[in-house]
């Protein structure tokens, strides 16, 4: 008897989980106290939707304690379409205290477009600083600037769905920065005037388009790189150089070769010379058998060619 009162008692108790769960009056009370209407059916047909009832209750409790008029439904599709219902509310609740126009469709895209739609409305009212990275420019002087800069910026709600990120800002702030740079003079003006620079970039309008409001931008540091003219010309001396120096080398292989080739046509000549010479014995022969030359001629040329032998000996000496 006592372990089939048990069994019952056990069988009672999922039951009423089981019926709580189905029909949370503990959470239906709670907004009955706290002044919003909402019906057991309805929580009971949220549990059917895969909705969570509490997410919703909470929601429609804290924007009626903070004076705004949501609908149950609203909030159900937000939370059926992935959105994140609280930080929804809390945006609303801090635009309302804000007085920034801001109403819960608009909140809903924004949050449902990936943005933090709480940290947006709370950047509108405080803005926020962000820093870029160093910039590097050249004035015409030819002197490298290196420039860092603070830009404040605060959130347009408007331009939250769709507008470029913080990325784009900082790109085109970066844009700017070289242009100014680039279009001084001299560097020593842009160390004069920094402000200059903050002035054309600002009046360009680079928060076109992006999801901020550009309030100030800031030159927190300017310094003074390389000499780029100065590289550059000793860059363009230097190719100058091996320009020449790749030209002299051709001509000096050209009159090495004009050289090899007069070499060659000399040694032609020589061998050319020395048959010819080596046919003289030949032609003297001939001569002899046809008489044409005596044994008194023969001498007199030994003679001569003896004497010339000599001279040049002499000579040489």
């Amino acid at each position: 008897m006592t372990t089939q009162l048990i069994i019952w008692i056990a069988i009672l108790v999922v039951a009423l989980i089981i019926l709580l769960w189905f029909f949370p009056v503990a959470i239906w009370f709670q907004a009955i106290l706290s002044g919003v209407r909402v019906s057991l059916i309805h929580l009971v047909l949220m549990r059917w939707r895969r909705v969570n009832p509490n997410t919703i209750v909470m929601a429609l409790i804290t924007g009626t304690k903070a004076g705004l008029k949501l609908k149950a439904n609203d909030l159900e599709a937000h939370y059926l379409a992935k959105g994140n219902v609280g930080k929804v509310v809390m945006a609303l609740i801090s635009a309302n205290k804000a007085n920034i126009p801001l109403d819960f469709q608009m909140a809903a895209a924004i949050d449902l477009a990936g943005r933090d739609v709480f940290e947006a409305v709370q950047m509108s009212v405080n803005p926020k600083v962000i820093n870029t990275p160093p910039v590097t420019a050249v004035a015409k002087d030819g002197i490298q600037l290196i420039a860092k800069a603070r830009v404040t910026v605060r959130a347009n709600i408007k331009q939250l769905v769709g507008g470029a990120g913080e990325e784009t800002v900082l790109a085109r702030v970066g844009e700017g920065i070289v242009s100014s740079i680039g279009s001084a003079a001299s560097h020593k003006e842009v160390l004069e005037n920094p402000d200059s620079i903050s002035k054309v970039v600002l009046g360009k309008g680079l928060d076109a388009g992006t999801a901020f409001e550009i309030l100030s931008i800031d030159i927190a540091d300017i310094d003074v790189g390389k000499n780029i003219g100065a590289v550059l010309q000793i860059d363009q001396a230097e190719a100058d150089k091996n320009i020449a120096q790749a030209r002299a080398e051709e001509r000096r292989a050209m009159a090495v070769a004009l050289e090899q080739e007069m070499k060659a046509k000399a040694q032609e000549a020589r061998a050319q010379v020395i048959e010819a010479e080596s046919q003289i014995p030949l032609a003297m022969a001939e001569a002899f058998r046809n008489g044409n030359l005596g044994i008194m001629d023969y001498y007199r040329m030994r003679n001569i060619q003896a004497d010339t032998q000599m001279r040049e000996t002499l000579g040489k000496d």
